[in-house]
């Protein structure tokens, strides 16, 4: 099977407005790049100063995944955020065949579009969200160049889901049907409250999906995020939604884990899968307390927890004393 498609040249479904005008408020803030490899154009776009910090997107999304993010994060660091190829801004990467590793191939790009930006041998911390918490766990666990790592609701852990209900086809001829499932979906997998799918979520969302060419979801299912935590060095934070239907979040923490005193995790209160845009004031917070060198694990160890209230009454993180 292709993990590629072809962009999907449909005007919008939603009309967003005001919505559209924040996201290029901030898009204006970045300084963009567009980087070749092997002829392919990468996009990354830097906000900021300072030491280098590189947020990593989810599937089916964009830089915007980090659009509440970027800007905070950036008052201590030069944030760096690239649309991976295959999505929004970036050109999919040609296919060398069914053997190809696809996530191989898309960290060598990376690898080769940051070292242009920051120089070779640079080194910078790393935070991944979803499909990308994979990316960034197998980049880190592949180059020693990674200060501190942040994965927040990676895939790839291979354990029990939280998903209730099917996602729904939006590739839909019917504006009013498209629009009413990307909410659905946005409803169902990535938020938890109701009032966060609004017109800013739903134009990120949709703007991201549709400009989408790469498949993910295969590589987000067949596991191996264990396996290379295994393989990290660095200190890694693990962060997730209280509502996050991807993940048992205590469960999949403490199997991470390990008892190892160089890594901590932490579950956001009212959040769901799309942690970081639902609950962006306690993210940012914790994130720039971990990329913070002095006092990191003070941050992270009194950030606020919640109690996982699911039927099967698995107890939730509470972070260690």
């Amino acid at each position: 099977m292709p993990w590629c498609l072809k962009a999907i040249d449909m005007s919008p479904t939603v009309d967003e407005g005001p919505a559209a005008e924040a996201v290029g408020v901030v898009d204006r803030a970045a300084i963009s790049h567009v980087m070749l490899y092997e002829g392919q154009r990468i996009r990354w776009r830097t906000f900021g100063s300072g030491s280098p910090l590189v947020l990593i997107h989810g599937g089916h999304g964009s830089w915007m995944h980090w659009l509440r993010n970027v800007r905070p994060l950036a008052r201590s660091h030069c944030v760096l955020v690239p649309d991976l190829p295959g999505f929004n801004d970036s050109d999919a990467l040609d296919s060398k065949g069914p053997e190809q590793d696809p996530l191989a191939a898309t960290i060598a790009a990376l690898k080769s579009t940051l070292s242009q930006l920051i120089g070779e041998g640079a080194r910078f911390d790393l935070a991944g969200f979803s499909f990308g918490g994979l990316v960034a766990a197998r980049w880190a666990a592949d180059c020693d160049g990674v200060r501190r790592l942040a994965l927040l609701g990676p895939a790839g852990h291979g354990m029990a889901r939280r998903q209730v209900a099917d996602l729904l086809d939006w590739r839909l001829e019917d504006p009013i049907a498209a629009a009413a499932a990307l909410r659905h979906n946005l409803a169902t997998f990535m938020l938890h409250d109701p009032k966060s799918v609004d017109a800013l979520a739903m134009a990120i969302h949709e703007r991201s999906c549709r400009n989408t060419r790469f498949r993910s979801k295969a590589i987000s299912r067949a596991g191996g995020l264990h396996q290379l935590i295994d393989r990290i060095q660095c200190p890694l934070l693990m962060l997730w939604g209280e509502h996050d239907v991807t993940a048992f979040p205590s469960e999949v923490a403490q199997s991470l884990r390990q008892d190892r005193a160089e890594r901590d995790w932490c579950v956001v209160p009212a959040a769901g899968h799309w942690v970081q845009f639902e609950r962006p004031s306690e993210v940012n917070k914790l994130l720039s307390s971990w990329f913070n060198p002095t006092g990191c694990h003070d941050a992270v160890r009194h950030a606020p927890v919640a109690t996982d209230s699911s039927s099967q009454s698995r107890k939730a993180s509470t972070l260690r004393e």
